[in-house]
């Protein structure tokens, strides 16, 4: 067995208990600070979805609650985290128009829940496990590219879309690119100086003279950057009025007064909804898409975890449909497992579920406490904070591992992210897994893995052995090597190591076997079984 060095990194980190028997207090160093680094990115994109799905603001929220105070330990992952989607967005918009109201909505997703936890019992969670590594790889790229694209706007203080916007076509009329040109010709300039110190600060805290100061890796560089840019905004305000950020680019929480409040304003389920066909449709809309938004958002996850982990898919369904019937109940959004969030959690070093957990808790005391104070905090040093996110989920090392292991995996990457950048996740990954599907056919089309031809013998025999499993991916490739047998040969077909043979091979066996003899040629079947052919 070959045996490697550990790294240093590996000799001074210590290993996460085992998901057996997790001690979470024992990373809770590192959860800690991963959980406020999550808690300050999900803010304004829970806020952001809210207002971009035509919902009350505070139901994005509710359900980023929701994602991290349920979610977080009824699922099997350690860390993702889950919160309202921005892939969900567009359903929403239409379902509120279709049902009359958000009320009607939050029927129809408590019954997605419902339908989801059946979609984990049936262990429909397994088709989390086909996505191939490139797809997923690409998904990451695109994922990191795109916050990175449509974080500019934010950042320089000139946005109009709402902050977790993943669609090349904006709300707004606008898409990816012109967003970007727009905001170049309408800076605010006290964001963008805003934005680029706290982008300085994030790159200073992360180099590697910071890092060797025990004291300091306690400290996340997105609370010290959270803290100078409200501190900066209330110095512009003082000594530069015209540089001061505007209010429409600061983060906007409802003012809770008190817990009561906080209960009033919630908007409950109509259950009259459940008497109308158009709830059940879009119940079942939601508990699809958000199943696999989450199946992909946790495949991907766990490539990125350190550890190595692995998330029970069919654990995360049921987790899931879970959370999504409590946010129904409590007035919140759809909600999914989120690789913005996830990514950001990893980023910042968290290690178990107590990462997520406190972020949730942290939006709960937010919620009640600290509106006033947050409300300060300029978009474009959290703009800042996803830009770093976005630039480790996308770097160049990736492009080039895929580029090194070929064309069947660089493909597929590439054109993932491609088609998600000028679409969105869903449809994207759709289009790469169409391609890694036809580089699978061309393979087994191509392969000589599933029949071997072996060299021939003294009396010109020709001697093809089938593999051990045949499927009807091998039905191509056989057919071909069948039709090219000349006139006058010997061909022995031999299945004796075959434990399974499709049945459409079979019949193309059959076929072949029924006109060789008006091609001259002697064919010999071993082990098998002969299926009836139609006529046409």
């Amino acid at each position: 067995m070959l045996k490697t060095k550990p790294s240093p990194a590996a000799t001074t980190k210590p290993t996460v208990v085992s998901s057996e028997s997790p001690n979470y207090f024992r990373t809770l160093g590192q959860d800690a600070p991963a959980g406020l680094v999550v808690f300050l990115v999900a803010l304004p994109l829970c806020l952001g979805i809210s207002l971009a799905s035509g919902a009350p603001l505070l139901a994005g929220v509710i359900t980023g609650i929701v994602g991290g105070v349920v979610v977080s330990w009824l699922s099997g992952s350690s860390l993702s985290v889950s919160g309202p989607a921005a892939g969900l967005t567009a359903i929403m918009v239409g379902a509120i128009h279709t049902l009359g109201s958000f009320e009607a909505v939050l029927v129809a997703t408590i019954v997605a829940g419902a339908l989801q936890i059946v979609l984990g019992f049936a262990k429909a969670g397994i088709i989390g496990l086909y996505f191939p590594t490139s797809v997923i790889r690409g998904m990451l790229a695109a994922i990191g590219l795109i916050l990175i694209l449509k974080q500019i706007p934010h950042f320089l203080g000139a946005d109009t879309d709402y902050f977790e916007d993943m669609d090349f076509l904006q709300f707004n009329g606008q898409n990816t690119f012109s967003a970007i040109a727009s905001a170049a010709n309408a800076i605010s300039w006290g964001s963008a100086l805003i934005g680029v110190i706290s982008l300085l600060v994030l790159l200073l805290w992360d180099s590697a003279p910071v890092r060797r100061i025990a004291a300091l890796k306690l400290v996340p560089g997105a609370l010290i950057v959270v803290v100078l840019s409200i501190g900066l905004n209330l110095l512009l305000g003082q000594f530069a009025p015209a540089l001061q950020v505007r209010p429409e680019h600061l983060v906007k929480l409802p003012i809770i007064t008190s817990f009561d409040s906080l209960v009033a304003e919630l908007p409950r389920p109509d259950w009259s909804a459940l008497t109308r066909t158009s709830t059940y449709v879009l119940a079942f809309t939601i508990a699809i898409v958000a199943s696999l938004e989450s199946l992909l958002s946790v495949e991907a996850v766990d490539k990125l975890d350190p550890h190595k982990r692995t998330t029970p898919p069919n654990r995360e369904l049921m987790a899931q449909g879970a959370g999504n019937m409590v946010a129904g109940f409590l007035g919140g959004l759809p909600l999914t497992a989120v690789i913005v969030r996830s990514s950001a959690n990893i980023t910042a070093g968290g290690q178990s579920k107590m990462s997520s957990f406190i972020h949730g808790l942290l939006l709960l005391t937010s919620l009640l406490l600290l509106a006033p104070i947050l409300n300060w905090i300029p978009l474009s040093a959290l703009a800042a904070v996803l830009l770093v996110v976005g630039f480790r989920l996308t770097k160049p090392a990736l492009y080039r591992m895929q580029w090194k292991l070929g064309w069947q995996q660089f493909l597929p990457f590439i054109i993932t992210i491609v088609a998600i950048l000028f679409t969105d996740l869903l449809k994207g990954v759709t289009i790469g897994l169409a391609v890694g599907i036809f580089y699978i056919l061309k393979a087994n089309y191509e392969s000589a893995f599933y029949m071997h031809e072996e060299t021939p013998r003294a009396d010109d025999v020709i001697h093809l052995k089938l593999a051990e499993q045949v499927s009807f991916l091998n039905k191509a490739s056989i057919v071909k090597v069948l039709n090219s047998f000349p006139a006058g040969s010997h061909v022995v077909l031999d299945g004796t190591g075959s434990a399974s043979i499709d049945y459409d091979v079979l019949e193309a066996i059959e076929s072949f076997r029924l006109s060789a003899h008006e091609r001259g040629i002697e064919l010999e079947l071993r082990d098998i079984p002969q299926v009836h052919v139609l006529a046409h």
